[in-house]
């Protein structure tokens, strides 16, 4: 009941008590504010985790299709010092096994070749590293060995059964006694089981592979194992 009666008298009209529960209830609101903010958050959260675990395989491939690029580039500089060292040797003897004018360590590459006074480099030393395995050291591989052979094999199928050329003369001379013809089997070129050599052995080598025997994303002349690829300055 409202009273109204004379100035001095206290007024109650019924507003007091609307006015508290406007109060409360406004200060009520930034609590559920809040929890709406963890629960988007929370949900950001889970999205963006979702969308990291989707890209995480695809950034493995990528990583790994760089390595193997940047693996052949370095296997093909390898090669191409070992013709060049191949070429200065051969130049100045010529040995009853062509094979003895070939390097026998990946140093010798490294130092260059004399020329005058001075050696020219032919091979940086980044390349000398492989990238895809653990060590970080190439497999030498040497001449008429079998896992030279199955990589004859292995251009062969790759070039509908013809065998690469090799176009430096000096090196196509020795071809036959580095690398014998490989014959193909009932028409077909087949590559043999990859050996891994043996790496105590020594002496001259004609080529570089990986050590990592893990599948490849690259294939090299069709090939999909990173340990068969041999890069040498033969059949090219």
């Amino acid at each position: 009941m409202n009273s109204r009666s004379g100035p001095h008298h206290y007024i109650w009209t019924g507003e007091e008590q609307r006015s508290t529960h406007r109060v409360g209830v406004r200060s009520s609101s930034p609590r559920c504010e809040e929890g709406y903010t963890l629960v988007a958050l929370l949900a950001l959260m889970t999205v963006l985790a979702l969308f990291a675990a989707a890209a995480a395989p695809s950034i493995r491939h990528q990583a790994q299709r760089e390595r193997e690029v940047e693996a052949i580039f370095r296997g093909e500089q390898v090669a191409a010092a070992i013709r060049v060292y191949y070429s200065y040797r051969q130049s100045r003897s010529r040995p009853a096994d062509p094979a003895a004018n070939l390097p026998t360590s990946i140093d010798q590459l490294l130092e260059g070749i004399p020329v005058g006074t001075k050696k020219v480099q032919i091979l940086r030393p980044s390349a000398t590293r492989d990238p895809m395995s653990d060590s970080g050291e190439w497999r030498l591989i040497r001449p008429r060995s079998s896992e030279l052979s199955n990589f004859q094999r292995s251009l062969m199928l790759f070039a509908g059964n013809v065998q690469p050329a090799t176009n430096d003369p000096q090196l196509k001379e020795a071809e036959q006694f580095m690398a014998p013809p490989t014959l193909p089997t009932l028409g077909i070129a087949t590559a043999s089981p990859t050996s891994s050599g043996d790496d105590s052995a020594t002496g001259p080598f004609i080529g570089v592979a990986s050590r990592n025997r893990a599948d490849s994303i690259i294939h090299y002349y069709g090939i999909d194992k990173q340990t068969e690829w041999i890069f040498t300055p033969l059949f090219r």
